[in-house]
């Protein structure tokens, strides 16, 4: 059988456009040919025996990469034609459309329940095959196509031919074009209900297709453009919550995947659609209080044993066991807040009592062993991973002997179920299969019922975790990812994970994302990217630092001496990189124990200036000394400490001592205040031009390299937390990308407005009140009287004194004029939502917060005080919001 391709695509003197056929996961490339610079082809051989081809069109230059087509959704060749002995494909080029958000599975399979069929075989002598895309239908809406021709239905809509949904928002019909008169054809799409009456046709003109000589054994195919019809945009309402802050009567303490079901059922019932996720991954580094934090995962793959829904699991055949572990049970769920410890040693107990008694039987059932065959490569070393942590009670694998590193030796026997290492790691691989089987449930569960689950992505993994410990070559450990000073925390803020090296992976294509994001597409269909602009440059801070302040972009261009003099600076290389110490900076500063700290902590440089002795010299430094101080007026001192040693002008480039970047926030500092006024000037043109104008470019092709794979890894959709220091080239991306923005009205894009207005939000967006970073509406209500007022008066338009607390009837009127927004997406947390009952909300608006960002030591334990049984049951509440989302029209 003989294929034929054709595609017009107008290139550049000295590109080439090139067929990519993909085959398992592999691309077999083939040059295509052209005389004129805009139409293309090429011809194959494929065996009868196959049933499709899946393939894309890429354009190089010189033999390099250049570009290529959106490859979330490829072309697809069904061969059904079983008369044909050649296929003469007319194709066109499909770059990433506006509207791809219809392309992802959280459309296709969630809200419009659209399942590509395989096309019927046919057995025409000729065969024209028609291929349209149509993303814009619904649950039981099809595509058919009518046309002049008797073949077509002579324009009658109800002899309208069906078509097939052969690929995701694509359809395709095969016409015997032995029955075609003439050599032109008149149609057009239009769409039909299950029972085919046609509900609407495609708006423009008529379409007109000239067709080829066609010979007895040909299939002639071609790609029209996209069919557009007259339907307006979907917007759709949800809620966001932890998985561990979710409440039931039967849950243990924290929310489990069980409740997660349960809470599906509350957003169907109230007419949402997105249920939003904080990260779930395993976090488990002490066993202790701080492992709480959800974004320090020591695996991209593995699931937090917290989340297992012991309900599902085969009951204890211990009656004693039983009636133990149901008053444990009890107890840990009366609690108002997560008991992280008490609640993992119960679950970890518990899950060992059952792995005990069914464990051999599930491990050798077809389903274990079809997820040890899909999961292996990342769930073996992370089984033993875990072994060792525990067996060496530290998660330090520079402490672990001759296992610093992942042994891919040890991967047979970890493997072989006969082995003591296998028995070793045994559990680790049951618990896994467990929480990744009732976590594709909730999923499942979640698109039956019309709602997508949407997961979030943290931008960094933890120091010591498996995934370092296994590929260390992708990370950068003599630094810490950060961000810079924002609303969160005025002094940055300091996560503490290894930067990415990003040359390592980009060597690979980024296969490590890949696998991450693909992974991640077994339990959603929508997703955030934390901290999306850490995929531009991440905020690195050096390793002896505890705040943010003296970090530095990476990657960046850094300045020389001679740049910054060009600005009109007076380069005074080490006053400008040293702490800038003097007298009156110790005055300012301590006060009353001024001297004290002129005799304990610092030398004279000379009659004016003072260094940072030997033993205190670094931030890390100054935290080991007042380690274990709990007296107020010492921990004063040594925040004190730390903003002596940050107090500098320009930090020096992490690779190029000769080179410096402008120091963040510097203005608010000692050693800005020094300078002369013109001086400060100088300094002010230079700060604004390197962080807002010098690396825009720079920053959108670093961009480039990665996101375009990571989006179009899988068919979720993709949303970003683009807030703080955004610079201009991250909206370019975001465009171009159609990655969805993330808008808070108390965070607005522009600079120069205090509140963003809701009615410019852009259509492609999530729009919110907060997030779990931020206080709660409530609690933002109570935080700056000013600010209130002027947002009720100036947002609100609401004369007199703005009432505090917040009252639930003006929590509702905010919360319906976010749901008004034109943002496909408003999302709310879960404490938002509730802020608009005072029966049902918490007394204390403070007991809500879920995070906060300025303590990096906070515990994330927040659960809900309410049940979601009761939630459901309470009408007034479910029927305020269904109300409220109908309104909008959402």
């Amino acid at each position: 059988m003989t294929l034929h391709f054709h595609i017009e695509y107008r290139t550049a003197f000295g590109e080439e456009i090139s067929l990519c056929i993909v085959e398992n996961d592999e691309v077999k490339t083939h040059r295509m040919t052209t005389v004129n610079g805009a139409e293309w082809w090429c011809d194959l051989s494929q065996r009868k025996s196959d049933h499709s081809l899946t393939y894309y069109y890429k354009v190089t230059a010189d033999g390099a990469y250049e570009r290529s087509e959106w490859q979330t959704v490829k072309h697809v060749l069904d061969f059904t034609c079983t008369a044909a002995t050649e296929y003469h494909v007319y194709d066109r080029w499909n770059d990433m459309p506006d509207d791809s958000y219809l392309y992802s599975s959280a459309f296709t399979d969630c809200i419009n329940h659209q399942q590509p069929q395989p096309l019927k075989s046919t057995s025409y002598d000729r065969t024209l095959r028609l291929i349209v895309r149509a993303p814009q239908l619904r649950e039981g809406e099809r595509l058919a196509v009518v046309g002049a021709q008797k073949t077509l239905g002579e324009w009658c809509p109800d002899k309208a031919l069906p078509m097939t949904l052969h690929n995701y928002c694509e359809w395709a019909v095969d016409i015997d074009a032995s029955q075609l008169q003439g050599e032109s054809i008149e149609l057009k799409f239009v769409v039909t209900n299950a029972s085919g009456h046609v509900m609407m046709w495609e708006c423009g003109c008529n379409r007109c297709l000239t067709l080829p000589d066609m010979k007895k054994g040909m299939t002639v195919m071609y790609s029209l453009d996209q069919a557009f019809f007259e339907i307006w945009n979907r917007k759709l309402a949800g809620t966001l919550v932890p998985v561990f802050s979710l409440r039931t009567k039967e849950s243990a303490g924290i929310g489990d995947f069980g409740d997660l079901k349960m809470m599906i059922d509350l957003m169907a019932k109230t007419g949402q659609r997105v249920l939003q996720l904080l990260p779930i991954n395993d976090t488990t580094i002490t066993h202790t209080w701080t492992d709480s934090y959800p974004y320090s995962c020591i695996s991209i793959f593995a699931i937090h044993p917290q989340y297992a829904d012991l309900r599902a699991l085969p009951e204890l055949e211990d009656e004693e066991a039983r009636r133990e572990a149901e008053a444990e049970r009890s107890q840990l769920n009366a609690l108002p807040q997560i008991d992280y410890e008490k609640v993992n040693a119960f679950k970890s107990g518990y899950l060992r009592k059952v792995f005990q008694q069914e464990g051999k039987k599930i491990m050798k059932s077809a389903e274990f062993k079809a997820f040890f065959q899909e999961t292996q490569s990342w769930l073996v070393p992370y089984a033993q991973y875990s072994w060792l942590r525990d067996e060496y009670g530290t998660a330090d694998f520079t402490q672990w002997k001759d296992h610093n590193t992942w042994n891919e030796d040890d991967r047979a026997m970890l493997s072989d179920s006969r082995t003591k290492e296998h028995q070793e790691v045994a559990f680790y691989y049951f618990v896994q299969y467990v929480l990744s089987s009732q976590m594709k449930a909730a999923h499942e569960y979640a698109k039956q019922k019309g709602v997508i689950l949407k997961g979030d992505i943290p931008i960094g993994v933890n120091r010591y975790s498996c995934d370092v410990w296994m590929e260390p070559k992708y990370f950068n450990l003599n630094g810490q990812a950060g961000a810079p000073p924002d609303d969160f925390s005025v002094n940055g803020q300091n996560w503490g994970f290894p930067t990415y090296n990003w040359d390592e992976m980009l060597k690979d294509g980024c296969k490590w994302w890949v696998r991450r994001f693909q992974n991640m597409s077994k339990f959603f269909d929508a997703y955030r990217i934390d901290h999306v602009l850490g995929f531009f440059r991440i905020w690195e801070i050096p390793i002896d630092c505890v705040y943010g302040l003296t970090g530095q972009f990476v990657p960046s261009q850094a300045m020389s001496r001679e740049e910054i003099m060009q600005y009109g600076l007076n380069f005074q290389e080490e006053r400008f990189t040293e702490p800038y110490i003097t007298d009156w900076v110790l005055d300012r500063i301590f006060h009353e124990r001024a001297d004290e700290v002129r005799s304990e902590y610092l030398e004279r440089i000379d009659g004016e200036r003072y260094r940072m002795k030997p033993e205190v010299n670094t931030q890390r430094k100054i935290e080991e000394r007042f380690a274990g101080v709990t007296r107020q007026e010492d921990l004063w001192l040594r925040d004190g400490l730390y903003s002596l040693v940050s107090d500098v002008l320009f930090v020096r480039d992490r690779n190029r001592a000769d080179m410096f970047h402008p120091r963040i926030s510097a203005q608010l500092d000692f050693i800005y205040e020094s300078l002369y006024d013109v001086d400060k000037e100088a300094f002010n043109r230079l700060y604004n031009d390197y962080y807002y104008r010098r690396n825009n470019q720079f920053w959108y092709r670093e961009a480039m390299k990665k996101l375009p794979k990571l989006v179009q890894a899988t068919r979720m959709l993709v949303c970003a937390e683009d807030l703080g220091m955004v610079p201009d080239c991250v909206p370019w991306v975001m465009e171009e990308l159609k990655i969805f923005s993330l808008e808070l009205q108390s965070m607005p894009k522009s600079p120069t407005t205090r509140f963003g207005h809701l009615s410019q939000n852009p259509y492609r967006s999530v729009c919110t009140i907060s997030s779990h970073d931020m206080p709660t509406l409530r609690q933002w209500w109570d935080e700056n009287y000013e600010r209130t007022q002027d947002y009720y008066n100036s947002m609100l338009h609401r004369e007199g004194p703005a009432p505090h607390p917040l009252p639930g009837w003006l929590a509702e009127d905010i919360i319906a004029r976010h749901l008004d927004s034109p943002s496909m997406l408003c999302v709310l947390s879960v404490q938002d939502w509730l802020a608009m009952d005072e029966r049902l909300r918490l007394p204390d608006a403070d007991a809500e917060r879920i995070n906060i960002p300025a303590n990096p030591k906070h515990y994330w334990r927040y659960r809900m005080h309410l049940n979601i049984e009761d939630l459901m049951a309470d009408d007034k509440f479910t029927d305020e919001i269904s109300t409220l989302i109908s309104q909008a029209g959402r």
